[in-house]
């Protein structure tokens, strides 16, 4: 028996994530999508996964390119998870012109500076999940920011990843 969609992702909305976005180069050209599906595959070798739905623009070229990188975003990075989720209708390389510092590591994928954590990985494995693929990558790189935050999705909504923190603390 399967679920009405509708159901499936009201429920969804109830796990909380950390906001990331997924960024890949191809023919020189800069792709990325935000995205909350993520997740550790295996600490050896080090592996992340991501789940990218078939439309999304950067789905192909993250899978003709071979490498992306997973920048967990931080609270201040909130506008860019806007742009890359296409709120704004800027799509492409140019969802990167005007918003947030780009640098690069093993892969030359684009890092965003500022995140809490940003993983670059060469893609090893690809599985078709109905409207998603789920890219298997191994970590080649990484990039850590120190004291910095992350922002959540829950519900709906971002989340200042602070306040997360504060009330583990309390409790």
């Amino acid at each position: 028996m399967s679920i009405d969609a509708a159901a499936f992702k009201k429920g969804m909305r109830h796990l909380a994530a950390s906001v990331t976005l997924i960024t890949t180069r191809h023919n020189e050209l800069r792709g990325g999508l935000t995205a909350t599906a993520v997740c550790s595959v295996s600490a050896e070798p080090p592996q992340i996964l991501v789940c990218v739905n078939k439309t999304a623009s950067a789905h192909d070229p993250i899978g003709e390119a071979g490498f992306f990188c997973v920048n967990i975003l931080a609270p201040d990075h909130r506008k860019i998870a806007e742009r890359f989720a296409g709120m704004d209708g800027v799509e492409g390389d140019e969802r990167f012109g005007d918003m947030g510092e780009w640098s690069t590591l093993a892969t030359g994928a684009p890092v965003l500076k500022g995140c809490p954590v940003s993983f670059d990985c060469r893609l090893v494995t690809r599985v078709a999940a109905g409207t998603h693929t789920i890219y298997i990558g191994e970590i080649v790189d990484i990039a850590l920011t120190p004291d910095v935050a992350p922002l959540l999705y829950a519900d709906g909504a971002f989340v200042h990843g602070e306040l997360l923190k504060k009330a583990l603390q309390a409790a």
